[in-house]
């Protein structure tokens, strides 16, 4: 899977990217992120000024048309016709559809590279959509500053659905119980400020079925 992630600020992602799972599936070229800094493709030379005014007054700026289509071509090129029907372009946007476990599953099946907007200040060019059929996508019911923790998150979320990302001994939880499992290790038993907090007894059990039943019993979803 290839990502493209275009953002105002390129260097937040280095130190999760680098990171634990997804260090190693970049490692190993089992994903590849490659990240535009929007600021490159501005046709100001001089302060490098990628947004405007909207028209029609209103605080805050928008992202200009002009830069932003040339950031999506670059991400584009080389890609084929054939390839550009496995590619999905992303607007990253608290007004767009909500993205769940469902989505990154779809996404995972249908699609090879991922173009992610970075959406900022009071949103992007609004004619950006049509030209590349882009589609809205917000990662919960609230407003953040930027795009980028949500395109990490989506990177995240779609890198661990890819096999071979996650290790030998890991796996997804969510496809063999569901979500939001409780999970306890040892010690069996402890003590805090007097009071004794342990184990569930079936998971020390040793009976297998028990441990399944138990875990089912218990998922939130």
């Amino acid at each position: 899977m290839n990502f493209d992630i275009i953002t105002l600020f390129p260097k937040v992602f280095e130190p999760y990217l680098t990171e634990s799972i997804l260090g190693r599936a970049l490692k190993n070229k089992i994903i590849k992120v490659k990240l535009h800094d929007l600021r490159k493709f501005s046709s100001d030379r001089k302060h490098f000024k990628v947004d405007d005014r909207p028209y029609g007054g209103g605080p805050g700026m928008v992202l200009k048309i002009e830069s932003l289509v040339k950031a999506v071509n670059n991400a584009l090129k080389g890609v084929t016709k054939s390839q550009r029907v496995k590619t999905k372009v992303v607007i990253l946007s608290p007004s767009g559809k909500q993205f769940t476990n469902l989505t990154a599953l779809n996404w995972v099946k249908n699609y090879k590279r991922i173009i992610l907007i970075c959406g900022h200040y009071e949103g992007v060019d609004a004619r950006i959509k049509k030209i590349f059929k882009t589609e809205e996508v917000s990662i919960g019911p609230y407003v953040l500053t930027g795009g980028e923790l949500p395109a990490l998150i989506i990177v995240d979320s779609l890198s661990r659905k890819i096999n071979g990302v996650l290790g030998k001994h890991e796996s997804l939880e969510e496809e063999r119980l569901g979500v939001g499992v409780p999970a306890y290790t040892r010690p069996e038993k402890f003590v805090y400020k007097n009071k004794k907090y342990y184990v569930p007894k079936e998971l020390i059990s040793g009976d297998h079925k028990a441990i399944t039943n138990w875990r089912i019993s218990h998922r939130k979803s």
